[in-house]
């Protein structure tokens, strides 16, 4: 079966477009695991099982500094500290929705209850608000 010349452009296409959205979700949920889990090595060293460091800002600067050098500047100290709410927010790693991208959890760490933080209302809430939205 022969395709005309615009359906074949259209299904390679297509492909083309699948498989560039399936190397994004898995760059997404490799960098998201990866963001965790640096989150997670944070807070046991600086904090000790505390809410808060005595000392974590100096932690933090010191280690975005080397981070910095060695892989440029995604690891700088605000990002840094965007990763330690990450985990802070975010502690059940298969909780985790894969669907929500780092710039979605980034923001939404900054409205988390770390108390609370097994409950987040606000990623169902903003996903009822987008479905139900007229564009």
């Amino acid at each position: 079966m022969e395709l005309s010349k615009n359906d074949l452009f259209n299904a390679i296409k297509e492909i083309i477009n699948q498989s560039r959205l399936k190397v994004f979700r898995e760059a997404n949920s490799a960098l998201l695991e990866s963001y965790w889990q640096i989150g997670k090595l944070i807070i046991e060293d600086e904090q000790q099982g505390k809410l808060r460091a005595d000392y974590g800002k100096a932690t933090l600067k010191n280690l975005s500094n080397q981070l910095t050098l060695e892989f440029g500047k995604g690891f700088d100290y605000t990002n840094l500290t965007n990763i330690r709410k990450f985990y802070l927010a975010f502690p059940i790693l298969d909780a985790m929705r894969q669907e929500l991208s780092w710039t979605h959890y980034r923001l939404l760490s900054h409205f988390a209850n770390p108390i609370h933080s097994t409950f987040h209302p606000i990623p169902y809430t903003l996903h009822l608000q987008s479905s139900t939205s007229n564009p």
